[in-house]
This record gives C-alpha cells, sequence and structure tokens, in this order.
C-alpha cells in the first residue's frame, strides 16, 4: 500500500504542476500542441535557426510542437519530415512516419524522401521508454542521440545544424565530446521553458567539419543502387 500511495501522491503532483504550468496555458492559448514549443522557440531566437526555405528533420516528433514552430518561422516555405513512435496528428506543410527511428526503416523512409537533398536543420527531442532504472535510461538515451548524431552527419549541408536535448549527469561528457569532434561549434542551451529543477539541456552543433561528407555520398550511393 505503501509504494502505490506514492505512485499516487507523485501522480498527483506532477498533474497539478502540469495544469498550472504557465507554459502549458500558453501553449493552449497560442495553439501549439505541447510547451515543448517554446524551447524551439527560445533557441530560435537566440541562435537563428529557422527560416524559409529550409528542409528540416523531427526526430522525436510528436505531438508535433516543433514541426508547428519550424512551419510557422519558415513561413510555409520549407521542408519538414517528422518522426515519431507515436502517432501524431498531421499538419500542413509536414511529412510525417509512425515509426521507430532505431529501425532501419525509418532510415529508409527519411532516405526515400531526401534523394541525394541534403538537409539544413535535424532536431532531435527524442527519449525512451522509461524504465525507472537511471543508468538504463540513461545509456539508452545516449544511443538515440547517437543515431541522431549519425545521421546528421551524413546529411547536413555544410552549413547545417543539429539540435539534440540531451540530459545532465552520466554519459552528457562523453556526448558532448563526440559533438565537438563532429561539428566546428557546440552550444549548451537551457530554455527558459526547461524547468529549473530539470537536469534537461539542449546541445546545439553547427557547422559539421567536412571530414563527414564522406559518409552523406556513401548513404546516397547505398539509396541508388
Amino acid at each position: 500500500m505503501g509504494q502505490k500511495a506514492k505512485r499516487t501522491k507523485s501522480g498527483s503532483a506532477w498533474m497539478h504542476e502540469h495544469v498550472t504550468d504557465p507554459y502549458v496555458k500558453k501553449a493552449q492559448l497560442d495553439g501549439y500542441r505541447s510547451r515543448a514549443a517554446y524551447k524551439l522557440l527560445d533557441i530560435d531566437k537566440r541562435d537563428q535557426l529557422l527560416r524559409p526555405g529550409m528542409t528540416v528533420v523531427d526526430l522525436g516528433a510528436a505531438p508535433g510542437s516543433w514541426c508547428q514552430v519550424a512551419v510557422q518561422k519558415m513561413k510555409k516555405q520549407g521542408r519538414v519530415l517528422a518522426i515519431d513512435l507515436l502517432p501524431m496528428a498531421q499538419l500542413p506543410g509536414v511529412e510525417s512516419l509512425e515509426g521507430d527511428f532505431t529501425e532501419p526503416s525509418a532510415l529508409v523512409w527519411l532516405e526515400e524522401k531526401l534523394k541525394s537533398g541534403r538537409v539544413d536543420l535535424v532536431l532531435s527531442d527524442m527519449a525512451p521508454n522509461i524504465s525507472g532504472v537511471m543508468l538504463t535510461d540513461q545509456a539508452r538515451h545516449y544511443e538515440l542521440c547517437e543515431l541522431a548524431l549519425d545521421f546528421a552527419m551524413a546529411w547536413l549541408k555544410p552549413d547545417g545544424a543539429f539540435l539534440v536535448k540531451v540530459f545532465q549527469g552520466v554519459g552528457f561528457e562523453d556526448f558532448r565530446a563526440q559533438m565537438r569532434l563532429a561539428f566546428k561549434q557546440v552550444h549548451i542551451r537551457k530554455p527558459e521553458a526547461s524547468r529549473d529543477r530539470s537536469t534537461e539541456v539542449y546541445l546545439l552543433g553547427r557547422n559539421p567539419l567536412e571530414i563527414e561528407s564522406a559518409a552523406h555520398d556513401s548513404a546516397v550511393t547505398s539509396l541508388q543502387e
């Protein structure tokens, strides 16, 4: 009974925090699907990531608030490709797949959509299903981050950017080191909409190193064979 009561109390506290969250209320008023929209809006205001005519890939896109921001900021002049395990209601200007990014079929879908084209911006808000074991969950999360980084390095334009959600703790410094090997510039961003108590931050990589361009050429050749 004690554990059940504890879980119920914890769930009630989360629900109270959620319904009283100013960003949740603002998202409802502004027509965004979740409060996460304000994280991307905040980062974009600082770093000017989104502009008309871009090709954007959004990994872990559901429910679609980042896609909404991308379409809005690009003034409906661009292309957004989105993938998530969860279903996502259709959005104008967004091509989406309900699928697992860790499975080859999802990568094939993206490659077929991109053909030989390059990507301006890769967004990753992916997170694994939580087991409750912190070290296990952290390791699974960084596996997803590494897969997203591999995709970004294979498909980004020379002046492209990669924005990925990470959590400070075990694995953070190792992954940041990987980012520094992959990009000329790597920045840490903590948007205002991220809760203060959360270890969530975002790593922003800009201008992938040219040595990685061979990965894209190999992927395109493989797709065309």
